[in-house]
């Protein structure tokens, strides 16, 4: 397959007002890309479009604002960028949200809202938006998964299995895809520093006390700049990767989840202590605390650092 060509497409970015979204905007649109961005922050969406149009006054940009928890405005917003832009060159599915607690701590309703913002509404824009895709030849898709994409701890249950089908569907679609000319890439983040921690939700079970202990100790381990984390996905998008991981913090869970698949746990815990101290490693490993206090909350954030 022939290398992506970034000039003169247009691409669809989701989660565009923050994080590795709003860096993905910007590195597209020096290279060349017309934009259509996809939030449901009017406010910072607002500001991005303004710090693009200013640099890149020469782009087309269209914006649009909706809640991809809601599937009939993903329906229609959808429905408008078909229409709008019968051909697009880009997809990239990359809004992503938190919900910290573990499975007992979480309602079914909150448990559905993570569902839906990181998978569901991924399939549903794949969907609607690939005969635009198939239009454009030498198109491109794009899907954010995460580092719980590969390895999946305590307190995470509705974030990593969100995420866990996102990397299914995608490597699914990229065999699907392979004779039509169209690229597929799953992207695995490590711990990217974006606003995902901030705008967890919390468990209905969660005392919100030990929630805010484990977000800011979490909150140690999202090092990767969200640019830096941009430029590896357009990277690899250009050369046509499969599949993207971004820092070593996303790297060595990989290699460890394929050498150790049941018990990489362990060794998780260890080097979690060693970075974040022994509070992070029980939120995130699910180990027990010591017996005069209670286990801490779970962490809010992905380590990958997804934008919202």
């Amino acid at each position: 397959m022939r290398r992506f060509v970034f000039t003169g497409g247009t691409a669809v970015v989701t989660g565009a007002a923050s994080g590795i979204g709003e860096a993905l905007v910007h590195g597209l649109a020096r290279r060349g890309s017309d934009l259509v961005l996809v939030d449901r922050d009017a406010g910072r969406l607002d500001a991005v479009v303004a710090a693009v149009r200013a640099a890149h006054p020469d782009r087309q940009l269209t914006a649009y604002v909706v809640d991809l928890a809601d599937a009939a405005a993903t329906a229609r917003v959808a429905e408008e960028i078909r229409r709008r832009h019968p051909a697009l060159r880009l997809l990239v599915n990359n809004a992503g949200v938190a919900l910290g607690g573990r499975f007992d701590q979480v309602s079914l309703d909150e448990f559905s809202w993570v569902v839906d913002v990181n998978f569901r509404a991924v399939a549903q824009l794949t969907h609607a938006l690939l005969p635009t895709l198939r239009v454009e030849p030498g198109a491109h898709l794009v899907n954010v998964s995460s580092l719980f994409g590969i390895i999946a701890p305590a307190g995470q249950t509705a974030y990593s299995a969100s995420k866990f089908a996102v990397r299914g569907f995608t490597e699914a679609l990229r065999q699907e895809l392979a004779g039509e000319g169209i690229g597929v890439t799953c992207v695995h983040p490590g711990g990217i520093r974006t606003r995902i921690a901030q705008n967890a939700r919390v468990g209905a079970g969660v005392p919100a006390e030990e929630f805010e202990t484990g977000r800011r100790q979490f909150e140690k381990l999202l090092t990767i700049d969200p640019a830096r984390a941009a430029e590896v996905i357009l990277r690899g998008v250009h050369r046509r990767r499969g599949r993207v991981l971004i820092g070593w913090s996303a790297k060595l869970p990989d290699l460890l989840a394929r050498v150790a698949p049941v018990s990489y746990q362990r060794v998780l815990a260890f080097a979690l202590d060693r970075v974040a101290g022994d509070a992070t490693r029980r939120l995130t490993t699910g180990s027990p605390a010591p017996a005069q206090r209670q286990p801490e909350a779970p962490p809010a954030a992905d380590p990958a650092g997804e934008p919202a």
